[in-house]
């Protein structure tokens, strides 16, 4: 069965943007990101991919699910389809329609239609933000892979949205981690089912 993975990049103190949305004080370059692009090239938007020159092909997902508020980030940069070598899912109550061909919207429970992802054939699924959506498929992820970078943000969007209540712990192990020069560090956590 196909896994989701929470592949995001989060802040030391746990804030995955801006409390507008914003991102830039990620760090954008540094050593960190020939291993993302050698491992994991298809979390790099389309136009990046293209622009680095990226060879075509995807190595760990070929589907990925995003929130609004993620989509919408990616259409005030500029383009509808942020990645148009996978296979694009906005969750969304409000959006009429697709925002471009090759984007489909849930519109439905995402829990339901997370699970009938897992059932089909194909490669991972990436759940790319944002953390509202991570809390709500939070029964669903069995990876959460963490790009930690070294700033202290303060107030922002949480990893798992605001305000989440578990009946108990969710446990998760360590399968990787490596620090870089940086100061990046790349943290992979599968959950102890």
């Amino acid at each position: 069965m196909r896994k989701l993975t929470y592949f995001v990049a989060s802040t030391i103190d746990g804030f995955i943007a801006a409390e507008d949305g914003s991102v830039n004080f990620f760090p954008v370059g540094g050593d960190h990101l020939p291993s993302i692009i050698s491992q994991y090239p298809e979390t790099l938007p389309t136009k990046v991919r293209e622009a680095r020159g990226v060879a075509p092909g995807n190595i760990y997902f070929d589907t990925v699910v995003m929130g609004r508020k993620t989509h919408d980030f990616g259409v005030r940069t500029g383009t509808a389809s942020p990645y148009e070598h996978l296979r694009q899912l906005v969750v969304s109550t409000t959006m009429p329609e697709p925002p471009a061909p090759g984007v489909e919207v849930i519109s439905g429970d995402p829990i339901a239609a997370v699970r009938d992802l897992k059932k089909q054939a194909g490669l991972g699924i990436w759940l790319c933000g944002g953390g509202e959506l991570a809390q709500t498929l939070l029964p669903e992820i069995d990876q959460v892979f963490l790009k930690v970078c070294p700033v202290l943000l303060g107030t922002g969007r949480p990893l798992f949205g605001g305000g989440m209540k578990l009946p108990e712990p969710e446990r998760f192990r360590v399968i990787t981690s490596r620090v870089y020069a940086d100061g990046v560090a790349f943290l992979k956590y599968g959950r102890i089912r």
